[in-house]
């Protein structure tokens, strides 16, 4: 089923779609992997199915700091916050937040995997480090039907990851779900559409998908249930962005 058609790139974007992950397969075929920069616009942080309660709302997304708050729209209400465990590490934490009148109320704290390298302000095809900044949520897509998804979603046998992964975990299923995370990408598109404004040397491709047990190419993912929670609970209207990179970047 397909809610949106995708644009007649994406026949040229399947030639790509194991690059899907931030530009290039290199250990294993088949997995995406892309790049970004620091200080592009856009947040938003993991599924939140019950928020806490406004008493307990903060009044802004705890562990950012100002230059990093300051690339958040401010028509933004939802927002995805992936927090590296260190700039080398793969490991991260997905949190999403949603912005009420008395603060940002928080999600479950979900585990989560990023590049295999960990985390760079100025990300290029192939560097195995995930883009740091704040990035637009704004189109879904994966293997399996729509789950329930408020982003247009679009669904394609073209969303395959064959192969393993770096610790040898089978990379199947990776993107039963997606949601492309607008770093070099033209918003409004299929995940799966080629297009890199910024150049092909800059990466591309960096999705939030369904975790494979092991480090990415570039991008950010999380178990399965956790994607689909995501999707349901990301609501263009509310202008929904992912807010990611290591804590101590974020922190600046």
């Amino acid at each position: 089923m397909i809610t949106r058609r995708p644009s007649a790139v994406l026949l040229a974007a399947s030639l790509f779609v194991l690059t899907g992950c931030g530009g290039g397969a290199v250990a294993s075929p088949g997995h995406p992997s892309g790049g970004g920069s620091a200080g592009t616009t856009t947040s938003a942080a993991v599924p939140i199915p019950t928020p806490t309660t406004e008493a307990t709302a903060a009044p802004r997304l705890p562990g950012l700091g100002p230059r990093t708050r300051a690339r958040i729209p401010a028509d933004t209400r939802q927002a995805v916050v992936v927090t590296g465990r260190g700039r080398n590490s793969p490991l991260s934490t997905v949190v999403l937040y949603r912005r009420t009148a008395t603060g940002w109320q928080a999600g479950p704290s979900r585990p989560a995997h990023n590049a295999l390298r960990g985390w760079t302000d100025r990300h290029t095809a192939g560097d195995l480090r995930s883009p740091i900044g704040v990035y637009d949520l704004t189109d879904a897509g994966g293997l399996l039907d729509d789950p329930g998804a408020k982003l247009p979603y679009h669904r394609s046998s073209a969303f395959t990851a064959p192969g393993t992964g770096f610790e040898g975990e089978p990379l199947a299923g990776a993107f039963d779900y997606v949601i492309a995370i607008d770093y070099n990408r033209r918003p409004g598109t299929s995940p799966l559409d080629w297009s890199r404004p910024l150049g092909a040397g800059r990466g591309g491709g960096i999705w939030l998908h369904v975790d494979h047990g092991g480090p990415t190419h570039g991008c950010v993912s999380i178990a399965e249930q956790h994607m689909k929670e995501l999707l349901r609970a990301l609501d263009p209207d509310l202008h929904p962005v992912v807010v990611m990179g290591d804590a101590a970047s974020l922190a600046r």
